[in-house]
């Protein structure tokens, strides 16, 4: 609470406080030196061009400048209802409001910092000589500027009188000092042996213990685990009067203290309150018609009322202050989990990085051993040789030395008794020394070849994993953005709000469509995803899951999603030839060319039953379009079933026939003209292919023991064009014509 007691320019507890417009107190003689004054002739001058104005010393202030109460305020400072200079009443203070930027004291007046922080404006003092000034001089102007919201507020001829006492500040602080003073004397040192204790002089707020000077450097030395305890003064007692209690040392509202009385009239006691001004008022004020349009109650319902609204306000501030202290336990204890996992954690590295020394000093030991064995293998086999080639020298040096002798004889006979033997042992010597006998077994260089980069560079990278076993959460399905199309199914997903472990992709699993197990159909960051070429009338579950380089997060839940009963398709225009024109949104062809261009559907069969038609628009010069089905990869610039990639029915006005691989079978009478129906009725569950000409069956099953991937497709030139029709039931009951034999 001591904060609150102090003056905001000062720093020391209030003096005389006052309450200024802007509901902030000041000191009443802190008030005096903020002022500022300013002549009404030069207000309205830019603010660089006013003049520093000094006040005039004390003893240039006239007797009975100030009269009334407050009359030393106004000499001390001329604020007050008149001023002395130029002798006279001339200079009484005007209402002038003022502020910071229309008066040009914010640009042109230096500001101060009080004691607390605040930035206050002081003094201006009046130039030499201003009491002399002319009595045509214009009137002087003061205002004051709250120090802590810096709004201004001016002095009318009143000056500082014309701003209320806060009074019950006043007590408050009487009552703070009186219980701080009683307080110190009772606090006496919790751990002392004398009777009676030490007063005492310190508060260790960790310990909550009291300590005289004595006792605090004997029990509670500032080192060690004492270090960082906080030392205070002792606080103010509970008990003690101003230490917390309701006034325990001052005197109550009813204890006799005096009344406060109205500023304006000094005999009337306060009795009611004005809403608009927010200021109490007596009953002369009333009578007087001051606030005779304002909102006035009674002094007692609205302080009763105020009190009230108070405290409703004190008990959610109250709550809020419980809410910080347990706040603040909590983050000591953090801060002491913190230091208890900073060693931990420290001694854990330091465990560690011990552990990758001491792998790293056995692994050197080995290394070193393997250099030692691969030197003593090179040295003992460098010394086999030279002793080896020692001997051999020897040897070859001793025959040579015996074979000069021998030359040196002149005796033909018995030079001839040795020569043969002596002729076969230089040359079994000189044998000996065949190519390769004069080369070193190995070389004085080490094939050992110590590949250190990668370590270094992984001990260089050596780091902490931040998300340590934090795998991503479960992803979220958004089942409002997942649909099926046709053979095509599309899910999307997110992950949940508030997730903070980073995802590096997803997994999208789907089963078979029959129960069978899931497999992955996408990998990657995106989180919408759209799978083609699945099974028409087939039930498929999908799931999906996150992961980044801890791991792969759970499975979502799973989705089931049901592709169509029937196949919706249209031409398709990105596959077929350049020549194929495609209107009424690719469903209808035709042909620029006199030549059999192929067009194929946008849909994919590889399971199930499907039935299509085509109805035969236009009709000319009686041409022999085909129908059928084909691989992706069909010929496109001839008729469709040349190659070994289609299956087709080619048919003109009279007859048809089935071809594939350009093979020509099963001719049936029978053909198409304009308006005629051509049916396409694919069973991959029997393999088979049948056509169907004006709903009738035309000739046996065209094609069997077909397998694979198929797609829709047709050939035509520029005298057919057809309509395609999708989305149809298989038929139920199909007519069939009875073939003749061919």
């Amino acid at each position: 609470m001591e904060e609150e007691l102090k003056c905001p320019v000062c720093g020391s507890l209030f003096r005389e406080p006052i309450i200024l417009p802007c509901s902030h107190n000041v000191c009443l003689p802190c008030a005096r030196t903020i002022a500022v004054q300013t002549p009404e002739s030069e207000q309205h001058l830019p603010p660089l061009l006013h003049p520093r104005v000094p006040a005039p010393p004390a003893a240039a202030t006239a007797p009975g400048a100030g009269a009334g109460p407050g009359a030393a305020a106004g000499s001390a400072a001329c604020l007050d209802s008149e001023c002395a200079a130029g002798g006279g009443g001339d200079h009484a203070d005007k209402l002038s409001l003022h502020s910071e930027t229309d008066s040009g004291y914010g640009s042109y007046t230096p500001s101060l910092k009080s004691p607390n922080g605040v930035r206050v404006l002081p003094l201006v003092p009046a130039p030499p000589g201003a009491a002399a000034a002319p009595r045509g001089a214009g009137p002087a102007s003061s205002s004051l500027t709250c120090p802590q919201c810096h709004r201004s507020a001016s002095l009318d001829q009143r000056g500082l009188r014309g701003f209320q006492r806060n009074r019950l500040l006043e007590a408050i602080v009487q009552r703070y000092q009186q219980g701080r003073a009683a307080a110190a004397a009772a606090a006496k040192c919790q751990l002392c042996d004398r009777s009676p204790p030490e007063p005492a002089a310190v508060l260790c707020e960790q310990c909550e213990v009291l300590y005289c000077a004595a006792c605090q450097l004997r029990c509670h030395p500032a080192r060690g685990p004492f270090a960082k305890h906080r030392l205070a003064p002792p606080p103010a007692h509970p008990g003690a009067p101003g230490g917390g209690g309701d006034g325990g040392g001052g005197k109550g509202a009813g204890g006799g203290r005096k009344l406060p009385t109205c500023a304006e009239h000094d005999l009337e006691n306060y009795s009611m309150y004005c809403v608009s001004c927010r200021s109490p008022v007596c009953y002369q004020c009333l009578e007087e018609g001051k606030h005779s349009k304002h909102d006035v109650k009674a002094l007692g319902a609205m302080w009763k009322q105020h009190k009230a609204q108070l405290s409703q306000a004190l008990n959610g501030v109250s709550d809020k202050a419980k809410e910080a202290k347990e706040f603040l336990v909590q983050l000591k204890n953090l801060l002491q989990q913190i230091q208890e996992n900073g060693l931990d954690y420290e001694a854990c590295l330091v465990a560690q990085c011990d552990a990758l020394v001491d792998a790293l000093t056995r692994q050197k030991a080995k290394l070193l051993t393997k250099v030692t064995k691969e030197r003593e293998h090179k040295l003992k086999v460098v010394w086999d040789q030279i002793n080896h080639c020692t001997l051999k020298l020897r040897q070859s040096t001793g025959l040579m030395e015996y074979c000069l002798e021998v030359i040196k004889e002149n005796d033909p006979s018995g030079f001839l008794q040795i020569s043969d033997a002596l002729i076969k042992r230089v040359q079994v010597s000189q044998e000996q020394w065949v190519k390769g006998a004069l080369e070193p077994k190995v070389s004085a260089e080490f094939d050992l070849t110590l590949d250190s980069e990668p370590l270094l560079q992984s001990i260089h990278q050596l780091d902490f994993i931040q998300m340590k076993c934090r795998v991503p959460p479960v992803p979220l399905l958004q089942l409002e953005k997942c649909c099926t199309r046709n053979n095509s199914v599309t899910l999307a997903w997110r992950m949940p709000p508030l997730s903070h472990n980073p995802v590096e992709g997803y997994i999208l699993e789907l089963d078979d469509g029959d129960g069978g197990q899931f497999r992955e159909v996408y990998v990657g960051k995106e989180t919408l995803c759209t799978i083609d070429g699945l099974h028409f009338n087939s039930t498929y579950n999908a799931r999906v899951k996150a992961f980044n380089s801890s791991g792969v997060g759970p499975y979502s839940k799973t989705v089931i999603l049901q592709t169509s009963d029937v196949a919706w398709f249209t031409f398709d225009p990105s596959s077929a030839h350049r020549d194929i024109v495609l209107s009424n949104d690719n469903q209808t062809a035709t042909c620029n060319s006199y030549d059999d261009r192929v067009v194929l559907g946008t849909a994919a069969f590889s399971k199930g039953v499907h039935y299509w038609e085509l109805h035969v628009d236009r009709y000319d010069n009686h041409p022999d379009p085909a129908f059928g089905i084909a691989r992706i990869n069909v010929v496109k610039d001839m008729m469709l079933g040349k190659d070994d990639k289609a299956w087709a029915m080619y048919v003109d006005n009279n007859r048809s026939w089935f071809m594939h691989c350009n093979s020509h079978t099963n001719r049936t009478e029978g053909g198409v003209s304009k308006g005629a129906t051509v049916g396409v009725l694919l069973d991959l569950n029997k393999h088979n292919l049948t056509f169907y000409i004006n709903g009738q069956q035309q000739g046996p099953p065209a094609f069997e023991n077909i397998e694979g991937v198929f797609m829709p497709a047709l050939s035509l030139n520029r005298n057919v064009q057809v309509t395609l029709h999708t989305g149809l039931e298989v038929p139920q009951c199909v007519k069939q014509t009875k073939l003749p034999n061919n």
